[in-house]
């Protein structure tokens, strides 16, 4: 009786044992070799689908002999940042495929393709699924899809206007002369001192974001970057280890410190904008920080909907928090990167460094710099965008095939993943000349438009490209040429002989062993 109970269970068991195999035969054999053969049967050249590992195995090994060493002192990187992507590029041509474990990968290294894809015209091109690890840092517009993106894009884009960005240039220039007040203290009546300067512009950054972000409670805004950095790296750190399927909810001694932090952010930035909000409500507080602004904003699009028969409301409180985490991690991390290559670079080249130099303090002389004396800093300008484009703080733009469609002359079924190597594209002598790894800020002397060879301020995407350009982009070149004004008025510098040169990504482009400056006081 017993086995014939057995019989009867496995025999009604079989089909679902049937069904499971039959699924994940399917999702690490059958999809990706029929996705491989829908790419490679129209001419694209790539890498074979290796089953679940794709080509991770050769990403990491490339990767980790190529940050094993530092290079030489110039500017030809994307070999010791992006090895994995120059070796296939080489090999198959500007459009590639690859693998991201069971995922194929087209690498398209061309700048009017990039273009198409980031103009993503009639949507069929979206930002990769993210994993469920990024997601607890921020859920705002950098991952937000669609009628919602587009909701929270016409929401925030007043706040990020030159016009009211303008306002917030006393905020960065306070958080600049307190730098420069700790750097002379450090200098001392020496005259000069050795300084890693990439955790400095990391506080120099946290503190002018928490400034102009939240006002008076800018205190509060700094810890809560405290908090949040210690989550990304709790996050980063999580990521770089081996996926069981379910772990994150295990309650292991880092899962507890992630949720706890992630509930102690929301927390504070919850109280910080309900404050606001009341504030602004009793006439007790001005619309002159970020949030501020940000809320006016809200607030105005909502009354304009409730005006109209549209569906479309304002941004809810728990998006406003979301959105106020992006500010950090979005803003804090690329200027930070920007100023610190500028400074290494400006240490390379100690002409551009005096011609910067003198324009600044011909038009400042020794005067904090004020908006217009900004604008006019036609030297600064060039060689920022210079530095943005041998150094770019986000080296690739990634997106994902929602359904299929075309890319030029490619058929691309749903499910691909897009990369556009931005840092590639920069360094491209048939874009940029055979001078093209060479610091040349003149090159930007007519501006963007003009800078490359023939491509036009297509080959040119350190802030994206199309309707998502990076919205924070005038905020972040104002704060840096303040930083750097105010840097060029009291101290000259040199890179110091402890420096190494070893360009490699974490979340942007960094200095894996730090950036190690000798100052001069003027």
């Amino acid at each position: 009786m017993g086995n014939l109970i057995l019989y009867f269970f496995w025999l009604s068991s079989l089909p679902l044992l049937v069904y499971g195999v039959a699924r994940v035969f399917y999702s690490i054999w059958w999809k990706p070799k029929w996705l491989e053969w829908q790419i490679k049967q129209q001419g694209v050249a790539g890498n074979c689908y290796k089953l679940l590992v794709g080509d991770m195995k050769e990403l990491i090994k490339l990767i980790s002999e190529a940050w094993s060493k530092p290079i030489h002192l110039n500017h030809k990187i994307v070999q010791r940042v992006d090895p994995f992507t120059l070796k296939n590029v080489q090999k198959y041509g500007n459009i590639s495929l690859c693998w991201n474990g069971t995922s194929p990968r087209m690498i398209i290294k061309d700048p009017e393709l990039m273009k198409e894809v980031l103009s993503n015209k009639e949507g069929h091109f979206q930002k990769p699924p993210l994993n469920a690890l990024i997601l607890i840092l921020a859920r705002g517009l950098t991952s937000l899809e669609g009628e919602k993106w587009a909701k929270h894009r016409r929401i925030l884009n007043p706040a990020f206007h030159l016009e009211k960005l303008k306002v917030m240039i006393p905020e960065f220039l306070t958080s600049s002369s307190n730098m420069i007040e700790q750097w002379k203290k450090m200098v001392g009546d020496e005259g000069s001192s050795e300084l890693d300067i990439w955790p400095e512009f990391q506080k120099l950054t946290a503190d002018a974001i928490s400034r102009v972000a939240f006002g008076s409670n800018y205190e509060q805004g700094k810890r809560i970057f405290q908090l949040q950095k210690e989550l990304l790296q709790l996050t980063i750190e999580a990521m770089q280890t081996v996926y069981i399927p379910g772990y994150r909810f295990v309650p292991m001694k880092k899962n507890r410190r992630r949720k706890e932090l992630d509930r102690e952010i929301t927390t504070m930035l919850r109280n910080i904008i309900q404050g606001k909000e009341n504030a602004m409500k009793t006439g007790e507080s001005r619309v002159d920080d970020l949030l501020g602004i940000l809320l006016q904003c809200n607030n105005q699009n909502i009354l304009q909907d409730n005006s109209s028969s549209t569906t479309i409301t304002g941004m809810t409180i728990e998006e406003v928090i979301e959105e106020c985490k992006v500010f950090y991690i979005a803003g804090q991390e690329t200027t930070s990167s920007l100023l610190t290559w500028a400074m290494i670079v400006l240490a390379m080249h100690l002409d551009w460094q005096e011609k910067a130099r003198q324009e600044v303090l011909q038009i400042c002389q020794k005067i904090e710099p004020n908006f217009e004396a900004i604008t006019h800093l036609k030297t600064v300008t060039m060689i920022l965008y210079e530095v943005l484009r041998l150094y770019p703080p986000v080296i690739a733009e990634y997106q994902h095939t929602n359904q299929k469609t075309n890319l030029g002359e490619i058929y691309l079924p749903a499910g691909v993943d897009i990369t556009l190597p931005t840092l590639l594209i920069h360094h491209d002598p048939e874009l940029w000349g055979d001078d093209a790894d060479e610091f040349k800020p003149e090159r930007f002397s007519q501006g963007i438009a003009k800078a490359s060879k023939g491509q036009g301020q297509s080959a040119f995407f350190p802030f994206g490209w199309g309707p998502r350009t990076c919205i924070g982009q005038n905020f972040a070149m104002l704060e840096a040429k303040v930083a750097l004004a105010m840097i060029l008025q009291n101290f000259s510098f040199q890179l110091s002989p402890s420096y190494s040169h070893a360009p490699y990504t974490v979340t942007t482009l960094q200095p894996q062993h730090g950036a190690q400056i000798i100052l001069h006081k003027l």
